[in-house]
């Protein structure tokens, strides 16, 4: 496969490694991007890529939340432009259709689609879509969508950057207070600001584990490390990457002194209830999409066959 500059360009803002070093591995791994994001870790010379550093896509995030904490819902709606996620008829549309997801029974977005709309019976969501495609002139998609709902315990959300990035937190209490509001809230915050993958190192699948000690175990050879000890670096470094990964392990964004799962043990212990993370969710607008890219000259180039 023939290795782009655009390829590598990619890479290297992924990764953070060298032009030349992204080329190789690029090359080593026959163009497959997440291959040559290994092959860079394992000569030590990137950090693991987040996927959802390649934001592109615009458009908005919204949440929405009943009135007792017990429902919560997030919504990713998408724009080809800035513009039009800024437009105020879009907005509006979002905030409609997050509540729309507060009262849905359906898990995917196929489902979804055809569900009534609820400000007009007459009509499914995705004939308002249609509508405000129309209307907007811009292409738009509902791209994905979560619920959450809870028995004993409340749900919080967190829009940051007027709908770039939002989040969904469910709390696991017995009693909804002032305060757990508030510590539900500072929660949603460190998951936007600090973006764990898991609540806890138990959450983590095994296969995920395996891979991340394969990649350290290259990455200590071929620093020329001893055998004895590769080893306990492996574990060494897989404990650090997972206290980055999961939410209870981070520091705390108020206090960097304590982690979240102790800062969490001590508002229990103040309140006498067991404030737990049960679920949680953080959707960035366009993560993963990749951007159409306007090339004016090139554009001009083509419609005068140079």
């Amino acid at each position: 496969m023939a290795i782009t500059a655009k390829m590598v360009k990619e890479l290297r803002e992924m990764t953070g490694a060298g032009m030349m070093d992204c080329k190789k591995a690029l090359t080593e791994a026959d163009g497959d991007m997440e291959k040559a994001v290994e092959v860079l870790r394992e000569k030590g010379l990137a950090k693991a890529a987040k996927k959802s550093g390649r934001i592109a896509a615009e458009g908005l995030v919204k949440d929405y939340i009943s009135e007792d904490g017990k429902v919560g819902a997030i919504v990713e709606v998408n724009s080809e432009t800035d513009f039009v996620a800024k437009n105020e008829e879009f907005r509006t549309f979002v905030e409609q259709v997050a509540k729309q997801v507060s009262m849905t029974k359906s898990t995917n977005i196929e489902d979804f689609m055809k569900e009534e709309w609820i400000l007009d019976s007459s009509k499914t969501v995705q004939d308002v879509l249609n509508e405000k495609i129309s209307v907007i002139g811009e292409n738009l998609n509902i791209r994905r969508f979560v619920k959450f709902e809870t028995q004993e315990g409340i749900i919080s959300s967190y829009i940051h950057g007027g709908g770039r990035i939002g989040v969904l937190v469910e709390l696991n209490c017995k009693n909804i207070t002032d305060k757990v509001k508030e510590v539900a809230k500072d929660i949603a915050m460190q998951v936007a600001a600090i973006n764990p993958k898991y609540i806890s190192k138990e959450d983590v699948p095994s296969d995920f584990i395996e891979k991340e000690r394969e990649i350290l175990k290259q990455q200590a050879l071929n620093e020329g490390k001893p055998a004895n000890i590769v080893e306990k670096m492996i574990e060494g470094r897989l404990a650090k990457n997972l206290k980055e990964i999961c939410l209870v392990d981070q520091p705390y964004i108020k206090d960097g002194d304590i982690t979240v799962g102790k800062y969490l043990e001590s508002v229990s212990k103040e309140l006498g209830d067991d404030i737990t993370i049960k679920n949680f969710v953080r959707y960035e607008t366009g993560e993963g999409l990749e951007k159409k890219e306007e090339n004016f000259a090139e554009e001009v180039a083509k419609q005068m066959n140079v």
